[in-house]
């Protein structure tokens, strides 16, 4: 199930996590699944077994009486009426147990992330103050269960046994001023096996604690299954649509073909509905271009690499990929093309041959190797102990920044993509690094179609073309000379920059 939930995650759309706390995520993967297993290693085993103690005393009790054992029958009922109830009032107080161990989850996640900024503000008083309190309604609650059981836990068993021995001893009492008198085998015989399902009862109850946690956490862990997944290897068509074609000949593992046409036609896309944050977008980059977007946040730039990588669907318009419609292929292959380098790049616990080749058998130590020395790598790798096999913690804490960039560029190089994204991979590197990083970029475009997001726009002079995007259009097109000589948009952006670099040098 564990497994199950894994591979699941990773068919799930991007806009899940951007509205799922991590932490929430894990705890259902790990905790949840783990109350499910006991479930069936604790309760099961011992409903099991103590049903057929059960059984077999009530077979003892016919040979022995039958009417009085169809009395005593009436005993069960009421245990299960009563583990009913149990079940259904103890509910809430393991929803919230759990909630609440996953509120914490996510805010310890969150909180070893962000650290630094943490303790930079203090605000390490406030949130051990909010922490404190997640973990107070757990506590409280997981007190109210306790309470709970301890009412109709064994107590209330017992309370049952003994009740239903007075009845039995009134009805023999009864008998024996009759004709029908019993002997005291008999009536020690009985009551010796009514005893016997006390235990039986009280490990059911003893269990139900375990039980109610499993069914919580199956109804979380179930609900994340059941969110709506994306199949990686179908295509995309729209509802009775565009006919499937076929991935273009002599498709590479690690790329496709080196092609890299990008069309949009009058792409249009929203994240709610009624908020448009593109509108109308056209443009072609064509295979071996140098494409880039500028514009104020929120103009729209991610969001137009984000509809091209399949992350989102578009509300209307067409993208098109060396000729086909992106509905037509499958998101495997879609994403096989490209490449991608983010602002802040993530490295993954391992090594660095790891961190490039990520799972991928072909690149071995020569490949990942290669492509470290061709983005300018080599020197920083040289200098480890352990060159290619040094051991990378988690998010590459001990690596500058330049150097987290480098090693994802090699990443992508290794991948060897048709169509590259840089997402603001430049912005946070100092002046002397971004020279090497310019140097690295140059390898890692050549022959590729490449998209440049950025703000600093001294990294896009080059650029074939520039697409000047605002409230989610594109209001100027065209190369840097171009723009400048319009004096529109770019070039008020461009001057604001350098009379800020001049004040900052100043």
């Amino acid at each position: 199930m564990r497994v199950d939930l894994f591979r699941r995650l990773h068919r799930l759309p991007v806009a899940f996590f951007d509205r799922t706390a991590a932490g929430q995520i894990v705890a259902r993967a790990a905790n949840d699944t783990e109350n499910i297993k006991e479930l069936y290693v604790s309760f099961a085993s011992t409903f099991v077994v103590s049903g057929l103690q059960i059984a077999g005393v009530f077979v003892a009790l016919f040979v022995l009486d039958r009417r009085l054992a169809l009395l005593c029958m009436l005993i069960l009922p009421l245990f299960a009426a009563l583990l009913y109830f149990h079940l259904k009032l103890s509910r809430p107080y393991v929803a919230v147990i759990r909630a609440r161990l996953a509120e914490m989850n996510a805010m310890l996640n969150e909180m070893i992330h962000v650290m630094p900024v943490i303790q930079a503000f203090r605000r390490e008083d406030a949130m051990r103050g909010e922490f404190g309190r997640l973990n107070d309604e757990r506590y409280r609650s997981q007190v109210k269960q306790f309470r709970l059981f301890a009412l109709s836990g064994r107590n209330v068993v017992y309370f049952i046994y003994r009740l239903t021995v007075v009845l039995i001893l009134w009805h023999f009492g009864s008998e024996a001023l009759g004709a029908a008198a019993v002997s005291f085998g008999a009536l020690y015989a009985f009551i010796d096996y009514l005893g016997r399902i006390n235990e039986p009862m009280v490990g059911i109850f003893e269990q139900m604690q375990n039980a109610q946690r499993a069914f919580v956490s199956a109804e979380r862990v179930f609900a994340l299954m059941d969110q709506p997944a994306e199949d990686p290897d179908a295509d995309r068509r729209a509802d009775g649509g565009l006919p499937a074609q076929a991935p273009a000949a002599g498709a590479r593992e690690a790329g496709a073909e080196r092609g890299g046409e990008v069309v949009f036609e009058n792409v249009s896309f929203s994240y709610n509905p009624g908020e448009p944050v593109l509108r109308n977008i056209s443009f072609t980059a064509r295979r071996g271009e140098t494409v880039a977007f500028v514009g104020h946040t929120g103009s729209g730039k991610s969001s137009i690499m984000n509809l091209l990588l399949g992350f989102y669907e578009p509300d209307g318009g067409t993208i098109r990929v060396d000729g086909a419609d992106i509905r037509t292929m499958s998101k495997r292959e879609l994403r096989r093309r490209m490449g991608i380098v983010l602002q802040d790049p993530f490295l993954f616990s391992g090594d660095l041959r790891f961190n490039v080749a990520l799972y991928n058998d072909r690149i071995d130590d020569a490949a990942a190797l290669r492509a470290l020395r061709e983005v300018g790598a080599e020197p920083f790798v040289s200098r480890l102990p352990g060159g290619i096999r040094e051991p990378v913690v988690e998010r590459g804490a001990a690596m500058s920044a330049g150097e987290r960039q480098l090693v994802s560029f090699a990443r992508a190089l290794a991948f060897d993509p048709s169509i590259l994204i840089l997402d603001e991979a430049t912005s946070s590197v100092d002046t002397e690094t971004e020279g090497v990083i310019q140097r690295a970029l140059e390898v890692l475009r050549h022959g590729r179609t490449t998209f440049v997001i950025a703000h600093r726009l001294s990294t896009i002079r080059d650029a074939d073309r520039i697409f000047v995007l605002h409230r989610g259009e594109i209001v100027e097109r065209g190369t840097h000379e171009e723009l400048m000589a319009l004096r529109g948009r770019y070039y008020r952006m461009v001057l604001l920059q350098n009379r800020h670099a001049q004040e900052l040098r100043a």
